[in-house]
């Protein structure tokens, strides 16, 4: 994984970043390398072990005006995944990607995947007024021009990222991965629900999982921390909720949709799952999140705990290192895609 800041010795570092290790698992030739940024170093390990790869070392020098110069070893034509969730704060987690992607290229990387467990910009998918950028499409089209020759991203927010960048793209979901963990946590009687329209589909995947009827929130959102529930369709009167999304950031959409079915009858103390957890608003505390008593989310992002609510975090590691098996190994990877 890559550390930062490293220390110099005269004009050196004091330790130097390691060769990737072993040769991968199969008559493939190139050797399966995993390198981690620095955004998410257990997240990496976790990977490696679960690959029964050690992560090549690199380090990040840090200038004090902010600018970041990673170094790596020797790559030696191999095959290399970069895992690096973009996360806050974005940008810096974003440009040292793209510094790590330029690095392996230049040590010698015979093909590399940037593995992004979250996409930073990837809600900036289209434009909602006249001279606004597109931010999805710049990331994209930057990871590409760094030297990426694929990516893997997991529940985007959403399927137009397939169509953005110049090279291919492998959409995972962890949605199974948490339907297994929210299971064990809803009765019989439990109702999925949307949160908006843009979840449907993805509630839809959960429900089909865990055989429960989908109910759907219909908002309108006011800004980026405010929204309001213009209705809510299905009946959760009497009934427990699940709410599902692909993130939760400041917690708006989720508290909007909370309070709006237990205003309809449903039963307080909500479950909710969610990908990616940003979790802005911190600490996530009762009164911010005042009917909901357990949050699932992944380790696509580093995550903390909580003193009122109950945060539960799913590992991703296995899934994201049975996707870098597969294409390794030129495996099909059909089961593994999102269905959005």
């Amino acid at each position: 994984m890559c550390d930062g800041p490293g220390r110099r010795q005269g004009a050196g570092w004091t330790r130097t970043p390691g060769p990737c290790p072993g040769k991968g698992r199969s008559d493939v030739t190139m050797s399966l390398c995993i390198l981690s940024g620095s955004a998410h170093g257990r997240l990496g390990r976790s990977i490696g072990n679960a690959l029964g790869v050690e992560p090549s070392v690199c380090y990040v020098e840090r200038f004090p005006d902010g600018e970041l110069r990673p170094t790596v070893g020797p790559l030696h034509d191999g095959d290399v995944y970069i895992v690096q969730p973009t996360g806050p704060p974005v940008n810096d987690h974003l440009v040292e990607l793209l510094l790590l992607i330029d690095a392996c290229r230049r040590a010698g990387a015979g093909r590399i995947t940037a593995v992004i467990p979250y996409l930073g910009y990837a809600r900036q998918d289209r434009r909602d007024a006249a001279g606004q950028s597109i931010g999805a499409h710049v990331v994209a089209r930057t990871i590409a021009t760094s030297g990426a020759d694929r990516v893997i991203v997991v529940d985007p927010h959403t399927s137009a990222m397939e169509t953005v960048f110049d090279v291919p793209v492998e959409m995972i979901t962890a949605v199974p991965v948490l339907a297994r963990a929210l299971g064990e946590h809803i009765a019989e009687s439990t109702v999925i629900l949307a949160p908006d329209l843009g979840a449907v589909k993805l509630a839809e995947h959960y429900g089909s999982i865990l055989e429960k009827p989908v109910v759907i929130v219909r908002k309108t959102r006011r800004s980026g921390s405010e929204v309001r529930v213009e209705e809510v369709i299905g009946d959760v009167d009497g009934r427990p909720v699940a709410i599902v999304d692909d993130m939760i950031s400041t917690g708006a959409t989720i508290q909007a949709a909370a309070k709006a079915v237990v205003e309809r009858g449903a039963l307080p103390d909500l479950v909710v799952a969610a990908t990616h957890g940003l979790l802005i608003r911190p600490p996530i505390e009762g009164p911010a999140f005042p009917l909901i008593g357990r949050i699932l989310v992944t380790d696509s992002l580093p995550q903390r705990g909580s003193s009122d609510i109950t945060l539960e975090v799913v590992s991703i590691a296995p899934l994201l290192a049975d996707a870098i098996d597969r294409l390794h190994h030129r495996r099909p990877m059909d089961d593994l895609l999102t269905r959005r």
